[in-house]
């Protein structure tokens, strides 16, 4: 069973494989997504998040959510030395953690409804779990950003989450938080295997910050593969990438 909706301003598209999956089952992630985004859309005014940065929601009034995300985006400033921070210019906003977050939330969801066999992806970020449909592991392409009807590799996956960061879908929404007025043109396209969604997204949100030395980052982190392609079109990838190689 499959389905893609749009939600959180993305498509969003979540397969069973299992034989016992229900629309309910689908249903019940999409319904997940839709809170998140009721929490965290720093575009809707009646967010939390929203109310937050208006002054109307104080620190002793946040919701469990809110303080385990924030929680988070603060450990990932540290481990990052500073190139990933959610405050900008007098706001907060996790848009670069809660996506993998929310994808790995849903994921477990899946889990305890049974399920062993499924892929989740929204907007280009994927975590997967067991098989596809023909009983083999998940494969996962890689844009082109210079021409997105192309993938310029294929992966396979079995249980590890990707994310890619990137500029050329959306622009210059990423920032270096060292250097917010800079624009970040020497890479296009970043994209990171870990161990699980949460972990390759707010690392590939960090790693594009660094700018080239982003794919060295990831190098050093045993537990995360790197794939990066910069302005010019020349791809760089970790030792361990490798392997998830089709």
């Amino acid at each position: 069973m499959k389905e893609t909706s749009l939600l959180m301003g993305m498509p969003i598209t979540v397969e069973i494989v299992d034989n016992h999956a229900e629309k309910d089952d689908i249903e019940a992630v999409y319904e997940y997504f839709q809170h998140v985004d009721d929490v965290f859309s720093t575009y809707k005014k009646t967010s939390e998040i929203s109310r937050i940065n208006t002054g109307e929601v104080k620190l002793n009034q946040y919701s469990l959510e809110m303080k385990e995300v924030l929680e988070k985006s603060e450990q990932t400033k540290k481990e990052t030395q500073g190139y990933f921070d959610i405050s900008h210019n007098g706001s907060l906003d996790p848009s670069g953690l809660v996506k993998g977050w929310a994808i790995l939330n849903a994921a477990e969801l899946l889990k305890k409804r049974g399920f062993t066999n499924f892929y989740v992806e929204a907007g280009g970020d994927i975590q997967v779990s067991g098989h596809n449909a023909k009983r083999e592991q998940w494969k996962v392409g890689i844009r082109n950003p210079f021409n997105r009807e192309e993938n310029v590799k294929i992966v396979k996956l079995k249980t590890e989450g990707m994310a890619t960061s990137g500029t050329y879908i959306r622009g210059q929404h990423v920032y270096n938080p060292l250097l917010p007025d800079q624009k970040l043109t020497d890479i296009v396209s970043l994209t990171v295997i870990g161990p699980n969604i949460y972990e390759a997204d707010r690392f590939a949100t960090a790693a594009f910050a660094m700018g080239k030395q982003g794919i060295v980052f990831i190098e050093n982190k045993p537990e995360l593969s790197g794939y990066q392609i910069d302005a010019k079109g020349m791809a760089t990838f970790t030792n361990s990438f490798k392997k998830y190689i089709v």
